[in-house]
């Protein structure tokens, strides 16, 4: 006897191959009836034996597509079909939580076609499958079909479109699938096709720049070993010393550039094929590697032969450019040439970055997969971020979808590039915020944009309680939490700067416990950017705890110049910054005087320590105002004096932040056992694995989905006004 069923399957079952599966089940199963996409999820009507349903209800979660994923079935009886066999219908437009999955990195059987001779899709640089493709980039709304995407502008041809409509067919439904009859082509200038190819190669292999239209926006890009293009690139990127990214044909190639270990190796060769921050071979800095992810960045690397530099298409403070005119207007005069295409981006999306096996930079490969929220949001609510490495957050019952980084919110066009990511994130939902959450900060861009929102529809929330949050809500953790906050500078509730804080929290609230001591930014985001000043800054300005100072050992006019300037309080705001203190750190090793990027001096501090070791360096802790405060003065004094090697001294500097953090945390934790680490200055690998030595007694948590650094804080906003919303903190 047979029954129907309606069965509803939701998660990430768009864009990945789903309904094909669930036809090829239902024919091997025997079950009539149809499928579509509605909405953000998948309806299927199913006829045929209890047995037979009930298998096929299980295969649907057991059987799933390998870039699906199914996190709830509902089952209601009855319903009609007026199908013999089973029919993949045209979407419908049901109300629900909708998940856009990010794009997929091609496929080995697409790049098999790719450089096949005998196959009809040879050297096209815009094959994909089921399995592989564009899908964030070009998506104009859901469901997800074809006419909702940048590909409703390319008519499928006859033998495309046979594939497409052939279950047995790996591109059946592929809404991406073309070919070079009725697909997107290259255009280099006049030429199109493979001669705009073969111009681009020349190009690069003369030793030129040349801008690349990528999966989700412009690229730059020349030869890694050409010394003169890099550093012609490098002068146009405005980026004197910061790594670039590595793009290399296999594994093997990039063990010739690292000692590439099984977890980044599955990392290079996952759909999301983000950048893998690796240890150099050369012993200098970390590298960033990564394989081609696009037919296009394959048919280059296979011409070349040979690594390329591939970073993204923008000038310095702006964001990634999607635009063609924008793209031949801007980076056209600074390069060799502009390899575009005719298939628009709809959603600029830079590359991820992931080192140490935690997400530093949320993008392309994993934006927007949606991410949990511990406490459900009652009403949409849209989360704005802070300033720097700036992402835009969407929080829709019990999940936030987290948007791509945007960069840093410096000017008008990085403003539009966030509320177009924003709008975009909505649209895919289908819905209206009814609140914003952010910083407190008010002139953060973001911050000006919730002016934007009555007042009583604006959820405040402190920067550092956002950082904690973030990576409390990605572990899941029930219950109060010791949160520890590093990094550059945050705007406390009390109107200060703070950056080395230790929290007591949940998601809804929070009270500070500890703290860094004081220290004036002498000229504000000048002694941001200035180490040298911060050494300076300790020497002249750090709260007193009635010790001796730290010896000073700059020239006599810049330290009369800080000296100046603290003492009569000109532009010289106070911070418990951990991150300057970093910095100063970093000056008083001789390591760097001056950050040509954010975080350039710490990054130089935790590389100089690796290989080395040593005992902590002299530290002491006080009570002041109720606060545990940690005094780093006779820490950096004892570097000063203590004659070791850099390396030793480095690495010495990291114990005694590892030894200070457990004890501020022990002092205060309290009955509570769970210790989450937000903020910037926890991209530091060593100092994790320190702390969760030395805090073995703790579960001790940091972000690996999310950034611990400010790309991750629209997330912690996300969670908090979620939780105060519902008025419950799990």
């Amino acid at each position: 006897m047979s029954t129907t069923e309606r069965i509803e399957v939701h998660g990430a079952v768009q864009g990945v191959g789903f309904r094909p599966h669930v036809h090829r089940l239902a024919t091997e199963l025997g079950i009539s009836g149809d499928v579509r996409n509605a909405g953000g999820h998948v309806v299927i009507t199913a006829c045929g034996p209890a047995e037979a349903l009930a298998e096929f209800r299980r295969a649907l979660h057991d059987r799933a597509p390998k870039h699906a994923r199914v996190e709830r079935i509902t089952v209601t009886p009855g319903g009609t079909t007026a199908h013999d066999g089973f029919a993949v219908l045209d979407s419908g437009f049901e109300a629900g939580p909708r998940t856009v999955v990010p794009d997929l990195a091609t496929c080995d059987a697409c790049v098999a076609e790719l450089f096949d001779p005998g196959d009809r899709r040879y050297r096209y640089p815009f094959v994909n499958c089921t399995d592989c493709g564009p899908r964030a980039t070009i998506v104009a709304s859901l469901p997800y079909d074809r006419t909702r995407t940048t590909m409703a502008a390319f008519p499928l041809c006859p033998p495309c479109a046979a594939e497409y409509r052939d279950p047995a067919d790996r591109r059946f439904h592929a809404e991406p699938v073309a070919c070079p009859a009725c697909g997107p082509r290259l255009r280099w200038g006049d030429a199109t096709g493979e001669e705009a190819l073969g111009l681009a190669v020349a190009a690069v292999r003369r030793g030129g720049v040349v801008a690349v239209k990528g999966v989700g926006g412009y690229q730059l890009v020349c030869a890694a070993a050409d010394e003169d293009a890099v550093i012609r690139l490098r002068e146009l990127k405005h980026r004197p010393r910061k790594p670039l990214a590595v793009m290399v044909r296999d594994l093997g190639e990039a063990r010739e550039l690292s000692d590439v270990d099984a977890e980044a190796a599955a990392l290079l060769r996952s759909p999301a094929a983000p950048i893998v921050v690796l240890p150099s071979r050369t012993g200098d800095l970390d590298v960033g590697l990564f394989l081609p992810y696009s037919p296009l960045h394959h048919l280059l690397l296979h011409d070349l032969a040979q690594p390329l530099v591939v970073t993204s298409g923008n000038r310095s403070g702006e964001p990634i450019t999607i635009l063609d005119e924008h793209a031949h207007a801007v980076l056209g005069p600074l390069v060799d040439g502009v390899l575009s295409h005719d298939r628009p981006i709809l959603a600029r999306y830079d590359d991820s970055v992931v080192r140490a096996g935690r997400m530093v930079r949320r993008a392309r490969g994993f934006a927007p997969e949606p991410v949990p929220l511990p406490v459900a949001s009652p009403v949409p609510v849209l989360a704005l971020g802070a300033q720097l490495k700036h992402t835009a957050a969407l929080a829709v019952g019990d999940r936030a979808i987290l948007g791509p980084h945007t960069g840093d919110l410096e000017n008008a066009d990085t403003l539009a590039a966030f509320e177009h990511t924003a709008e975009t994130l909505c649209r895919w939902q289908g819905v209206t915020p009814e609140h914003c959450a952010h910083d407190l900060h008010p002139r953060y861009l973001s911050s000006r944009h919730a002016r934007r929102w009555p007042r009583d529809r604006r959820i405040p929330v402190q920067h550092h309680h956002a950082h904690v949050a973030a990576t409390a809500a990605e572990h899941g953790v029930r219950g109060p939490f010791v949160g520890v906050a590093y990094d550059g500078l945050g705007l406390g509730d009390d109107g200060t700067l703070w950056g080395g804080e230790v929290l007591l929290a949940t998601y809804r609230g929070y009270r500070r416990v500890a703290r860094f001591g004081l220290v004036p930014l002498p000229g504000g985001e000048v002694a941001v950017r200035r180490p040298s000043r911060m050494v300076l800054a300790y020497r002249h300005g750090a709260e007193d705890f009635g010790g001796p100072s730290i010896p000073d050992l700059r020239p006599p006019a810049e330290s009369a110049l800080v000296r100046r300037m603290v003492e009569r309080r000109i532009n010289s705001p106070l911070t418990s910054s951990a991150g300057r203190l970093f910095d100063a750190a970093s000056a008083l090793l001789g390591l760097c005087d001056e950050n040509s990027y954010e975080g350039e001096a710490a990054v130089l501090l935790e590389s100089a320590a690796a290989a080395h070791s040593g005992p902590a360096l002299d530290w002491k802790l006080h009570r002041r105002d109720g606060l545990w405060v940690y005094d780093p003065v006779p820490t950096l004094r004892d570097l000063v004096t203590c004659d070791d090697p850099t390396g030793v001294a480095a690495a010495r500097f990291h114990t005694t932040i590892a030894e200070v953090t457990a004890a501020l945390v022990r002092e205060t934790a309290g009955t509570v056992r769970t210790v989450c680490l937000g903020g910037g200055v926890f991209q530091n690998r060593r100092l994790v694995d320190a702390l969760r030595r030395e805090l073995g007694e703790f579960a001790v948590l940091a972000g690996e989905r999310v950034p611990v650094n400010d790309g991750g804080i629209s997330y912690g906003q996300a969670v908090v006004a979620a939780a105060r919303l519902a008025g419950r903190d799990c």
